[in-house]
């Protein structure tokens, strides 16, 4: 029976493509096996070989790096694992690191020759051997055909050894998930269990008393503009906020702590540690606690203030809800009391001044009538004006008269002298008219001049009276304005006092506990972990 050549194949190893096809030696005389003939034991221990090789897990890089060395030494190989066979036969380590270092070198030095390439495998076999000594030397062992001694194949070997890492990963897993769940116990499952404790079993209850009121501005048909925003919650929008500002202040802390004892009713023995005051608080630690009992909030869509007042007794926190409901009105009537006060108060000043000065214009008049004992000026000279037009009338009427008589030849001397004498007399009365008329018409006091400052006198007292009429009216106004800027306070849910305590919220604060705990365990978790690999890198 022929044996195989060491270049040939084996019978379960393809040749991979693009490898040389393989060379094989001359027959010789012996007569090739036939179908159903044993192997030669040659052939066999390189089919043993290579089933060791594929064993040792060898990557991809090894194997491709193995076949061109082994191409490097004119070896012809089968396939990658033969070539490491045919390698370690010639007492070659593919994987060394000079056998790398020259194979590199080799690639990178100048393409062989094609011709050179092309020999057939028998001549590259006969070339010289190389000097060099490749260390270290494997020690060719002849292999017997004799049954194994291992009880496991390479394949349950290498399942046990896969089994073993699995085994090794999940103890890992493990490992961590049991010091994930020790730190999930200490800083999330602890804290919320002892929350919940808190809320469940030490926690004071609180009863809680919750009313509502609006803040309402006086009706004024007076403009279209402030009939129109007079209903609605613009009109009390300031004024709505401002009292909520009141109300959670300090002042009203410190006078609802006057008035209903605030201070002394949370110092009490037995409210929890974290509700109860000190027996002798600051006022900062009231307003504190104040502002954690006392909720308050507006509405701008409604304009309802909603107020919450929680108290460890529901009587009190009745008693303190009304109290501030008391104060809020009191704020609500100061708000506007100012201004409105001080246009009424300059309205009324305004009417006082005016009816002086009337008063003191008529007291002119009177006395200028009075000083000149006339009433009327102008009646006395009209009727001066008069009396002298008819006295100039008779006085024409009597010259007339004695030029008739003395046209007579022969005139009644009795009649002449009487005529005579009354137009004497008529002229003595018209000269003594005419001079009063001229007094009275001239200088200081004539009544010409009298009757000017009774005319400004009037005047003067028509304005005072004009004066004084707006001045009415101004205060009217002022009424009018300060009674529609006048707000009012209405309740529209009266506080009651309550029969079951409404916080502490014990499961609702106690799954709140756990995602803020959660939360703040996340939160440190990610930083810690970016952190890491930010040093790590």
């Amino acid at each position: 029976m022929q044996a195989a050549s060491p270049a040939s194949p084996p019978p379960d190893s393809p040749a991979p493509s693009g490898a040389s096809r393989p060379q094989f030696s001359k027959p010789t005389t012996e007569p090739q096996a036939r179908s159903g003939e044993v192997a030669s034991p040659r052939q066999v221990a390189g089919e043993i070989d290579i089933d060791g090789i594929r064993a040792e897990g060898l990557t991809g890089r090894q194997l491709r790096m193995a076949r061109r060395v082994a191409n490097k030494h004119g070896l012809n190989p089968t396939s990658d694992f033969d070539a490491v066979r045919l390698l370690r036969q010639r007492g070659i380590d593919p994987f060394q690191r000079t056998n790398m270092l020259e194979l590199v070198q080799a690639e990178a030095g100048p393409k062989p020759d094609p011709a050179a390439q092309s020999r057939p495998a028998a001549a590259a076999a006969a070339a010289k051997p190389e000097t060099k000594v490749q260390l270290p030397q494997t020690i060719k062992i002849e292999k017997q055909q004799l049954p194994s001694t291992e009880t496991a194949s390479p394949a349950e070997r290498r399942a046990a050894e896969i089994l073993q890492i699995q085994r090794e990963l999940a103890a890992r897993r493990r490992k961590k998930m049991m010091l994930l769940m020790v730190r999930l116990m200490a800083f999330i499952v602890l804290p919320t269990v002892l929350a919940g404790y808190y809320f469940y079993a030490v926690a004071t209850p609180m009863y809680s008393t919750k009313s509502e009121f609006l803040i309402l501005k006086a009706e004024n048909s007076g403009g279209a503009m402030g009939s129109l925003f007079s209903g609605t919650q613009f009109a009390t929008n300031q004024d709505a906020i401002a009292v909520q500002s009141y109300l959670t202040s300090k002042d009203a802390m410190l006078r609802l702590d006057r008035d209903e004892g605030f201070k002394a009713h949370f110092s009490q023995e037995f409210i929890d540690p974290i509700q109860r005051l000190e027996p002798e608080p600051t006022n900062e630690e009231a307003y504190s606690l104040y502002k954690r009992h006392i909720e308050i909030g507006y509405d701008p869509t409604e304009g309802v203030v909603k107020m919450e007042v929680m108290a460890a007794n529901p009587q009190t926190a009745e008693d303190f809800s009304r109290a501030l409901i008391g104060y809020a009105e009191e704020r609500v009537d100061n708000l506007s009391f100012r201004k409105r006060s001080n246009a009424v108060t300059d309205a009324e000043q305004g009417l006082l001044d005016a009816e002086n000065g009337r008063r003191e214009a008529q007291e002119i008049l009177v006395r200028m009538q009075q000083d000149g004992n006339v009433i009327d000026p102008e009646g006395r000279i009209a009727a001066l004006r008069s009396q002298i037009n008819t006295y100039e009338l008779q006085l024409q009427e009597k010259q007339l008269q004695l030029q008739a008589l003395l046209d007579n030849n022969r005139p009644n001397r009795a009649k002449v002298d009487g005529t005579e004498g009354d137009i004497r007399r008529l002229e003595t009365l018209l000269t003594r008219l005419n001079r009063e008329m001229t007094t009275a018409t001239t200088g200081e006091d004539s009544l010409a001049e009298i009757a000017v400052q009774i005319k400004l006198a009037e005047a003067d007292l028509a304005t005072r009276d004009l004066m004084l009429q707006t001045a009415l009216e101004r205060l009217e106004q002022a009424r009018r304005d300060a009674d529609s800027q006048a707000r009012y306070l209405t309740t529209s849910v009266e506080p009651v006092a309550s029969e079951d305590p409404s916080y502490p919220r014990k499961f609702e604060n106690t799954i709140l506990a756990f995602l803020i705990f959660g939360g703040i365990y996340l939160m440190i978790s990610l930083t810690a972990s970016i952190l890491r690999e930010q040093v790590s890198t």
